[in-house]
């Protein structure tokens, strides 16, 4: 009787040649797979990581940059003169690009 709940119940251990071979096989392809993809996920991670601190590091650069920025400091003495030295370049950006069609 416990011959007939095993293959009730899909495991059947009769010992086919065949399907022990192939089921061994896909095991052992399943498990290659799940460490490749564990390595390839881990090397993601850490490349992201990365990326992430380069990117902090030169977003930190770029602030410094700008908060030394002779422009930036030209713009908050003289607010107007540089929206108007804006507004003339815009203008003249603009003039030329409907030359250009």
């Amino acid at each position: 009787m416990a011959t007939s709940n095993a293959k009730a119940n899909g495991a059947d251990t009769s010992g086919h040649p065949m399907t022990d071979k192939l089921q061994s096989t896909l095991h052992e392809s399943l498990d290659t797979i799940a460490e490749k993809a564990a390595s390839a996920e881990q090397s993601l991670r850490e490349s992201a990581s990365e990326s992430a601190e380069n990117l902090a590091e030169r977003r930190k650069l770029m602030k410094q940059k700008w908060l030394g920025s002779s422009v930036r400091n030209y713009a908050v003495e003289n607010p107007v003169a540089a929206a108007g030295i804006t507004f003339a370049a815009g203008m003249l950006v603009a003039t030329l690009l409907k030359r250009g069609k």
